[in-house]
């Protein structure tokens, strides 16, 4: 007699087949390096000399008690905050504004967007010349132009964190924009009649009505900001390579001078995989955290 576990497995076999070209390149690409970087996280491996010790939770107590280490990691944090909160802040009034009939909206939806889909390498050394304390920078040539004295920019250790954090948000702002608008357009029409009856306000028909409708779109906008915050590296990396001092340094780029510039595999590892057990407990409990949310509107 056949039992029902054998009967699902047999229908779902079809479709298992159809992901297992997927699951065997994600299982190369990701599943195998990760496994290897924390095999490695337990050595002195330097990355050149195929002999190496075990040197057991050495280079993950280093990683915790060094203040080098640390300085980016707690840069990188604030950094993830700091980016999906004003991406948020500034992507839903754009959505909102875009989602309007007016008859260019097309061309400025794609405006919006448009710098979403560029390098982040072309969109940092680009944002570089514009903002450099040269006498060739554009914004201190402007600044020249209206009788100011020429800024420091990014070459300012205080200001170098925020204009990188002002060119993200300014990049992504467009993209979570056209994702909020996606789901405006599938809010039936007949509410926002009901709430005009009734005598709803502005804010009220967005408090009651907006907002709930685009809380899956939060979800998910959210916790791309955050993952992608987290793992940033090469905008940073075009626009200041980590200076003036160490002051840009965030975690990625951290690891990567560990591991390549010092030679230090071992180290770099034990960096990654805690790095990597971090974006997962922050993910994990910011998606539960805002689809609960979802569930209670």
């Amino acid at each position: 007699m056949q039992t029902p576990y054998l009967s699902r497995w047999r229908q779902n076999f079809p479709f298992t087949v159809f992901i297992l070209p997927a699951l065997i390149v994600y299982s190369v690409a990701v599943v195998l390096p990760l496994i290897q970087t924390f095999r490695y996280s337990f050595t002195n491996y330097d990355g050149l000399n195929p002999e190496y010790d075990f040197v057991g939770l050495e280079n993950y107590r280093k990683t915790l008690s060094s203040e080098q280490l640390i300085e980016p990691f707690i840069r990188t944090i604030g950094f993830s905050l700091v980016v999906p909160l004003l991406v948020t802040v500034f992507a839903i009034p754009l959505s909102l504004v875009l989602n309007g009939r007016f008859k260019t909206r097309n061309f400025q939806r794609a405006s919006f967007f448009f710098p979403a889909i560029l390098s982040a390498l072309f969109l940092g050394y680009s944002w570089t010349f514009i903002l450099s304390s040269s006498k060739y920078g554009m914004i201190n040539a402007l600044l020249e132009q209206f009788g100011f004295d020429r800024q420091l920019l990014l070459a300012d250790s205080d200001l170098a964190m925020w204009l990188i954090v002002l060119v993200v948000v300014w990049s992504q702002v467009g993209w979570h924009a056209a994702l909020y608008l996606a789901n405006l357009q599938t809010i039936d029409p007949a509410l926002f009649e009901a709430a005009d009856i009734d005598g709803a306000s502005g804010f009220q028909r967005f408090r009651f009505i907006t907002l709930p409708h685009l809380a899956p779109a939060m979800t998910v906008s959210v916790a791309l900001l955050i993952i992608g915050s987290l793992k940033v590296f090469d905008l940073p990396l075009a626009m200041t390579d980590g200076g003036p001092g160490r002051s840009t340094i965030l975690m990625t780029q951290s690891i990567i001078i560990q591991g390549l510039s010092s030679s230090r595999i071992g180290l770099a590892s034990a960096m990654s995989f805690l790095f990597f057990l971090v974006i997962a407990v922050i993910t994990f409990a910011q998606v539960t955290l805002m689809s609960r949310h979802e569930d209670e509107n």
